[in-house]
Order: structure tokens, then C-alpha cells, then sequence
């Protein structure tokens, strides 16, 4: 019976968790988090539950059974707050995988080292915000923290709120905004009227089967217009403004390229602002194992979701940002195949459907270059290091460096407690040409640890007993 190792809780983790152990595998599945369900299904924890939690999202009755699954197993072991810090790569195999169980800002965290047969990542994707003037103030959120502390907290993050960035996404932070009892001012797309028809009309029958995603569409809508939520396309947020915290933004239409047309803007005064421009994956421990990654930093699979490393699978936005949907269809797969097993047909049909729903994703508001010309010289672009573009072009044109390593040391850019988490691809295109999709996210520690830990971890792991 082989024994499968899934790394992250969320709905791909959870799926081929559950399919791996229907293919008569043993599994253990490693969740950061306290709790199951991921970004995706995050909830109140159980000691603070509301009866009203499946209002707050779309599959509820899928999570509660997908978990109950999981956790009453006696052949799946699921280890909550476990955070995996490092892998050791072996020849022919699965690496080695180091793990610290226990709160992260607790100090007798329990160290665990595990030895798959086979190995699944689904460490899922993080929010990317494009920088602009003025988005290090308090008050400025990414929307995916707003929506966090709806749903996990039920707080608001401002009482008149807007929201902006690019994407679907836009809809869900807003609408939990709503619920939470914010006004949300309004909703700016940056892509214009004209690409979203592209990207989403284009032989609309073929969305046929993702039909389930234009119900969901219409209830964003249906909150939006009960709440007089006005939805702009073709405009962005190009700066934010206040003393101690955000007071003001300042809204710009933008040409199809997201340049600001001059004469445009407009000031609006608000005391929050949320911003999402797209997801990227987590790559740090795919990059870690040695998995090859695609053009635009995603990880590379075959159709079976085996990455370039023998025995190492990935699934969810590890492989492309596609939602739950294409998630769930290729953490079955990839749980089947890490067992040993066939994956379900109806599986692999699934995956088609909801790929060529990622794509239109992608189509209708993937970020578009002219984002950079609303970035000046004194916007600060890595947060934690106070590193401005015009240092980061600086370097670059005075060094004429082409190495990540250097361009760090020389700016500290993605030196700081995050490690270019935040502005990391950021980063990356204002120095188009000099690094190339994916290379900031290459962290050989891939989550934050005490010194003590990783002198204890070195004290007791003598790697040649490693098998």
C-alpha cells in the first residue's frame, strides 16, 4: 500500500487526500492552517460557529463531507498548523519533507520529517497587488485579507470601502464586504468593456458546463445592485492618499495596455481600499523539489498531474489559477495517480472544461504591461524594505546585473520578513528582461523558523542515515 503525502488543506489537497485513500493508499495530509477548507473554505472556528456559515460560501455541504471523510479515516492522518519548511531532494524519488507542527508564533513547535512513496503539492496561490503610489499606507488591503477577515472574523476592514484590481475575485471580496456591514463605495475593474467580451463571450456555449459559474455570477451582481454598488471597467486605482492612513484614492481610466489616460482621474475619498490584480502560484516548495516551471511561473504537468520530479504530483493553482472547480478535478487526479490507481474519466473531462475556463480567466483580465507606467521613481515596491522602483531601476541600468542574488544585495528588494512574497513578480516585470517569471519565488526555506529550530534540526538529522 503506498503512502501518499499531500502538502495543503485546501480544496485540491483535500481531494486528492480523499481520492488517493479511495485508491487504497495511506495518507497524510499537512493543512497550515488550524483547520480543513483552505483560503477557499475559510471559516469561523468552531468554538465561535455560525449557524449561517454556508450563506457565506458556494459548496459548504462539499467541505463539511470532503472533511468528515478525512478526519474519521483511520488510514488518512491530518495534521493541522503544520507548516513545511524544507525538502531534501533524492535521486529517482520523493524528497524528503521537514515539517514544524505547532503554532507559528509558538516556541516548542514539534518537528516531523516524512519519507513518501509519493508526494502531492497543493500549496495553492497568494494574491498579487501591483504597486502604485501611496498602496503602503494603513488602510490599504489586498481584497483577498478583507475577504479573509469577513469570513474568518466577521470584521470589516473600513466603513466605506472600495474595491479594485482585476478579475471575478473583485465580486466575492465585495460581496462579503457588504455583509459584513461596510459601504462598499464601488468595484473597478481594470480590464475594459471590450477584452472581457473577448475573454468571456467568445462561443459562450463552450462554458456550457461551468454553467454554475454564471449563477454565482448573477448573485454578486444581484448583492451589488441591491447595495447600489456602482462596477467600473476599464479604470484602476493609481494612487492612495493620507497622512496616517489612507484617506483618498485616486481613480484612472485606463487604455487597453492599463496605461492611465491623462484627464481622467478623479479623486474619491474613502477610509479602506482593496486591491487584487491577479493570483500567482505558491511555488516555493515545487521550485524547491526541482519541478519545472511553465512561462508564467506555474508548475509542469502532464496530463496525469505528475510534475518533471518522479514521484511528485501538483494540483490546483500550483498548475495554472483556474478556481475551486479545476481544483477539485485535478486534486482527484492527482491523488489517483499518486496511489497507484487510474484517474476517473469523468475527472479528466472536468479538468478540460474548467482549463478552458482558466483561460478565458486569464483572457478577460490577466495583467497587461502599461500597469508600469503608473509606477514612479519614488513608489515604494518592496514593502518590507522600503525599496523604491526608481532604486530597483537604478541598480539595475548602473549594474547592468542579470542576477537575482546581486540586484537583492545591492537593494535589499525581497530581502524583508515576506522574501518577495508581496512584491516579488512585481519586481520581476518593472525589470523586464533582466529576471524571468518565477526566480523570486525560489526560497530554499520556504516558511519562516526560529534559528533554535534550524540548529536543533541540523543537531539531530545526520543526512547520510537518511535513507
Amino acid at each position: 500500500m503506498p503512502d501518499v503525502l499531500v502538502v495543503g488543506g485546501g480544496p485540491a489537497g483535500m481531494a486528492a487526500a480523499h481520492a488517493a485513500r479511495r485508491s487504497g493508499a495511506t495518507v497524510t495530509l499537512l493543512e497550515s492552517g488550524d483547520d480543513l477548507g483552505g483560503q477557499y473554505w475559510r471559516h469561523l472556528p468552531a468554538q465561535r460557529s455560525d449557524p449561517d456559515e454556508r450563506e457565506w460560501h458556494h459548496g459548504w455541504q462539499r467541505f463539511l463531507d470532503l472533511r468528515a471523510a478525512l478526519v474519521d479515516d483511520p488510514g488518512c492522518e491530518v495534521v493541522t498548523t503544520a507548516h513545511v519548511w524544507s525538502v531534501d531532494r533524492r535521486d529517482g524519488r520523493p524528497p524528503l519533507v521537514h515539517a514544524l507542527v505547532g503554532p507559528p508564533d509558538g516556541g516548542d513547535r514539534t518537528p516531523r520529517t516524512f519519507d513518501p512513496d509519493a508526494l502531492v503539492l497543493a500549496t495553492g496561490a497568494q494574491e498579487r497587488t501591483l504597486p502604485f503610489p501611496g498602496w503602503d499606507l494603513p488602510g490599504v488591503f489586498t481584497a483577498g485579507a478583507a475577504q479573509a477577515l469577513a469570513k474568518g472574523e466577521r470584521v470589516a476592514v473600513g466603513r466605506r470601502v472600495l474595491v479594485a484590481g482585476a478579475g471575478p475575485f473583485l465580486l466575492t471580496a465585495a460581496a462579503s464586504l457588504v455583509r459584513v456591514g461596510a459601504q462598499v463605495v464601488g468595484v473597478v475593474e481594470a480590464a475594459g468593456a471590450k477584452r472581457l467580451a473577448r475573454g468571456w463571450a467568445t462561443k459562450p456555449w463552450r462554458l456550457a458546463r461551468a454553467g454554475h459559474k454564471a449563477a454565482e455570477l448573477v448573485g454578486y451582481l444581484r448583492v451589488l445592485a441591491a447595495n447600489r454598488v456602482p462596477y467600473r471597467t476599464g479604470s484602476a486605482v493609481i494612487a492612495a492618499h493620507g497622512a496616517d492612513r489612507v484617506e483618498a484614492v485616486t481613480v484612472a481610466r485606463l487604455d487597453p495596455d492599463w496605461s492611465p489616460i491623462p484627464g481622467t482621474e478623479r479623486r474619491i475619498e474613502v477610509d479602506a481600499v482593496c486591491v487584487s490584480h491577479a493570483f500567482v502560484p505558491r511555488t516555493e516548495l515545487a521550485i524547491s523539489t526541482g519541478c519545472a516551471l511553465t512561462g508564467d511561473g506555474s508548475v509542469q504537468v502532464d496530463d496525469r498531474q505528475r510534475t518533471t520530479v518522479p514521484g511528485v504530483l501538483t494540483a490546483g493553482e500550483l498548475t495554472g489559477i483556474g478556481g475551486v472547480d479545476l481544483a477539485l478535478a485535478e486534486g482527484r487526479i492527482a491523488g489517483a495517480v499518486a496511489a497507484g490507481a487510474e484517474p476517473d474519466a469523468r475527472d479528466v473531462k472536468r479538468r478540460a472544461v474548467f482549463r478552458e475556463f482558466a483561460t478565458r480567466l486569464t483572457a478577460a483580465h490577466g495583467v497587461r504591461p502599461g500597469w508600469r507606467s503608473w509606477v514612479d521613481d519614488g513608489t515604494v515596491v518592496c514593502r518590507c524594505e522600503d525599496v523604491t522602483a526608481g532604486a530597483l531601476r537604478s541598480a539595475a541600468e548602473l549594474t547592468c546585473s542579470q542576477g537575482l542574488r546581486s540586484l537583492k544585495l545591492i537593494t535589499r528588494a525581497g530581502l524583508g520578513l515576506c522574501q518577495g512574497r508581496t512584491c516579488g513578480r512585481a519586481v520581476e516585470e518593472l525589470l523586464t528582461g533582466v529576471l524571468d517569471p518565477g526566480r523570486t519565488a525560489n526560497r530554499p526555506i520556504a516558511a519562516p523558523l526560529r534559528l533554535g529550530e534550524l540548529a536543533e534540526h541540523g543537531r539531530t538529522c545526520n543526512r547520510e542515515d537518511v535513507p
